[in-house]
């Protein structure tokens, strides 16, 4: 399956480890902000439609964390998918690897026809369990609607990205994705403004931007330049189970990060009232949007320099996963802490790209600071449960995800209940601080005896 192909931008094997962090973890953090911009852009245009844009800010907010968990399902494909095409590759086998992109892609192309099969149908009621109200519900199915039908697209393109990434691309899988987003950018005024299409010509600049990034993506991997390129093969059943095991972590991360912002959102709603719900829902639209600004970039730190951690694991290196290790914490504890600053400094004028009401301007960036109290810690969090699976084991990753988000679920439901709707926003910090605690304590113990296994073949 290799040949003549022209080198990779990294050497996972070889380069030095200070830099190779470096030049993978940048690209990729770059890749994950600039795929917020999807979301942050729509809302933001959104948000200055004349005369309703508060409102239809509110109706797309409650979207947004079902498009999210619907979008989750690309991260479960390809962050199970590039772990185990690294630890091959690190063991010299590229036929194994050739079948995990195969079945990836399958897995990615029946997904996407089960969701738009399942949620299309079911999008009024959903979307007014998940906290719509009778002013916003118009608007969040204008926009989730044609956002559906655009499932394959997004599913397909962030799914097999990480694929990309995890062949020492990195630079291909930022640009696939910049090129989504600038184009998102480019056609969200024309629809919206120009075209006078409102919540619908958000969501259909999404979708055509995500079709764009798509075929780029595709393109790349049936081209001449990766060593493991796509093929159109029947799915291997046994690397299908490989698959969905080792990517059910992060997936669940994802998903029941989006299932936690619904129960907020409908918890909002109900201790805010009539007078207050949809207003603290437009609020926490736009605290979601700045989460989004500091989760993704982090995710692309730690998620993008699994291919580091499951290669060199592969190969039997300890000292280079350490070594990496470090490097990877010391990154996202870096970035977490400028972001923490940056809550603090920039907030007020973040929140005014999408709305300038003084109310909402206030409690807004009062929740902001608030939820990011905590997040060098949880900047922690995510370079120990991604490094885990990185190296494929599932079996520390996701008892430790389910950890944070158990006390996340607990304060949820129990702040607001005893002192008030504003009081929701400390369960991110409570659990933030309760679940790095934990994972800290499992790492020490746990990651010297790990790293003198060696995974078996395929």
């Amino acid at each position: 399956m290799g040949g003549t192909e022209m080198r990779a931008e990294n050497d996972l094997r070889h380069d030095k480890i200070g830099p190779l962090v470096l030049q993978i973890a940048l690209p990729s953090m770059l890749a994950q902000f600039v795929s917020v911009l999807y979301s942050i852009v729509d809302r933001m245009f959104i948000g200055h439609i004349p005369e309703v844009g508060a409102l239809a800010l509110a109706g797309a907010g409650v979207c947004g964390p079902t498009v999210t968990l619907a979008a989750a399902f690309s991260f479960w494909i390809g962050c199970g998918g590039a772990p185990l095409m690294s630890i091959r590759l690190g063991q010299r086998d590229e036929r194994a690897a050739g079948r995990i992109m195969s079945c990836c892609f399958s897995l990615l192309l029946l997904f996407s026809a089960v969701l738009m099969l399942l949620l299309i149908p079911l999008r009024t009621p959903l979307l007014r369990l998940f906290g719509a109200s009778d002013v916003t519900l118009p608007y969040a199915v204008s926009y989730f609607t044609l956002y559906l039908l655009g499932t394959p697209f997004a599913l397909l393109s962030g799914g097999m990205n990480q694929l990309i990434i995890c062949q020492g691309f990195a630079r291909v899988g930022m640009k696939s994705v910049l090129l989504g987003a600038v184009l998102n950018i480019v056609l969200d005024p024309v629809f919206i403004f120009g075209l006078g299409m409102g919540v619908q010509g958000a969501a259909l600049a999404t979708v055509l931007s995500q079709m764009v990034s798509c075929t780029y993506v595709l393109r790349f991997l049936r081209g001449e330049q990766p060593p493991v390129r796509l093929r159109f093969a029947k799915p291997d059943f046994d690397t299908v189970g490989r698959v969905l095991l080792l990517g059910i972590s992060p997936f669940l991360i994802i998903a029941l990060d989006q299932v936690m912002l619904i129960s907020m959102n409908a918890l909002l709603q109900r201790y805010g009232g009539t007078s207050q719900g949809d207003f603290y829902i437009t609020c926490n639209t736009i605290v979601q949007s700045f989460m989004l600004v500091v989760t993704m970039p982090l995710g692309g730190i730690s998620g993008g320099t699994q291919s580091i951690l499951g290669y060199n694991f592969g190969a039997g290196k300890p000292k280079r996963v350490l070594l990496a290790q470090r490097y990877i914490f010391a990154l996202c504890a870096g970035f977490t802490a400028v972001m923490f600053v940056l809550a603090r400094t920039a907030g007020p004028y973040f929140i005014m790209q999408f709305n300038r009401d003084p109310a909402v301007a206030e409690t807004t960036h009062w929740a902001i600071c608030v939820e990011t109290l905590a997040i060098v810690p949880l900047g922690l969090q995510y370079g120990l449960v991604d490094g885990f699976t990185g190296m494929g084991q599932v079996q520390y990753a996701m008892p430790l995800s389910f950890w944070r988000k158990t006390v996340y679920f607990v304060s949820l439901f129990l702040l607001p209940a005893l002192l008030g709707a504003r009081a929701i926003f400390w369960a991110e910090p409570i659990c933030d601080v309760l679940g790095v605690l934990v994972s800290i304590t499992v790492y020490l113990r746990c990651i010297g005896r790990l790293l003198h296994k060696r995974p078996a073949r395929a």
